[in-house]
């Protein structure tokens, strides 16, 4: 199979993501406009027949003072990984953006190597012997993800010291996900652990009603996670990010975003941001006030918008990033136990990866990322 490779338009681009089952929120056209501090380039990848096969969204950061960037792929491309040629999809790739001035090129391939059922993280939470999640032996390998690695390892390209935790501006390398294809409504709940359950009956004995909004509602949005912000001690992004956000994605498609309150006697106590491209859904963003926490708002919110998502005929919901760490003390512990609760799994991606053009200003990059 021969390929070729070229830039595309917008339109191409988001009419070869809806014809897909589904795709990385990052690898969509609008998401360019999202992070409009980078420069952008949606790229094709095409058969002999002159079928568009495969795409990807470029971001380009600029390098300061001197015109090379750093070429990025968020969740992508949106290729076939599995392809036994894959260095014919990757070799026009790394040409094409070494053309545009790129010295290094970062990319996370969307394939999944390991996932671990609920259970089996339970029962390691409570072994002494269980540090992280490698730890316990996965419920499922998909062994054609180390055949991947191989290949990208043979032809230069570096796995990303992520850490594993994958927060900041990395992606999560781990991410907790409930899947939905072929089950019931009543499946997932029973599913939920105990303390769930009894947190979503609390939450609607209490009165706590779970509301959809929409975008003059972001300012309330802010006001919940600049709260959040302060108690977890993370640094908040500003409303104009939220607010580009949900232009630019909803502009594309009407229901790529959305954005749900947990309120109790009309009061928001918790909120949340879901995105939807095709059958996957992300639980992307999430804040909730100090008070009034005895009314289990999240769970609520979390149900609501766990049946949405299945009402849209999802395969996935997705909770995004979780540490690999069950150890107790760890101060992203909470996260993992949190989400074990609905009886998803976890997954482990292959992590982000670089291939180095000039490998000079790659690893100038590197140590000034080291000192930030």
């Amino acid at each position: 199979m021969s390929l070729t490779l070229r830039t595309i338009s917008r339109e191409q681009h988001l009419a070869y993501i809806q014809s897909l089952p589904s795709a990385s929120h990052m690898q969509v056209p609008a998401w360019a406009d999202v992070k409009a501090e980078w420069r952008s380039e949606s790229l094709g990848w095409f058969d002999r027949s002159g079928e568009l096969v495969g795409a990807g969204l470029v971001l380009y950061r600029q390098l300061p003072k001197i015109k090379r960037y750093l070429a990025y792929l968020p969740e992508g491309p949106v290729i076939n990984w599995y392809a036994p040629n894959l260095n014919e999809w990757l070799e026009p790739m790394l040409a094409h953006l070494k053309h545009q001035g790129a010295f290094s090129v970062k990319m996370g391939p969307p394939v999944i190597i390991r996932r671990w059922e609920a259970n089996s993280i339970k029962a390691g939470i409570q072994s002494p012997d269980v540090k992280r999640l490698r730890d316990i032996e996965a419920d499922f390998i998909e062994p054609r993800a180390f055949e991947v690695a191989d290949k990208l390892r043979r032809m230069g390209w570096q796995q990303g010291e992520d850490g594993g935790a994958g927060f900041g501006d990395v992606q999560p390398r781990y991410v907790y996900q409930v899947p939905l294809a072929n089950r019931s409504l009543e499946d997932v709940h029973k599913n939920f652990n105990q303390l769930w359950r009894r947190n979503i009956k609390k939450a609607e004995k209490a009165g706590v009603e779970v509301v959809q909004a929409g975008y003059h509602d972001l300012e309330e949005w802010q006001r919940l996670y600049e709260i959040t912000a302060v108690r977890d001690h993370f640094r908040p992004r500003p409303l104009s990010y939220f607010q580009r956000m949900w232009s630019a994605l909803n502009s594309e498609d009407p229901n790529r975003m959305r954005l749900y309150f947990a309120r109790h006697n009309g009061v928001n106590l918790s909120a949340a941001t879901m995105l939807i491209v095709g059958g996957h859904v992300w639980y992307s963003y999430g804040a909730s006030d100090n008070i009034g926490r005895e009314f289990r708002p999240s769970n609520a919110m979390q149900w609501r918008m766990l049946r949405d998502a299945y009402a849209l005929g999802a395969t996935v919901y997705d909770l995004r990033g979780i540490s690999d760490s069950l150890d107790e003390t760890d101060h992203l512990f909470g996260l993992i136990q949190f989400k074990v609760g609905t009886g998803g799994q976890a997954a482990e991606y292959l992590g982000e990866w670089d291939f180095p053009l000039n490998k000079l200003l790659h690893k100038a990059l590197d140590i000034y990322m080291s000192r930030r």
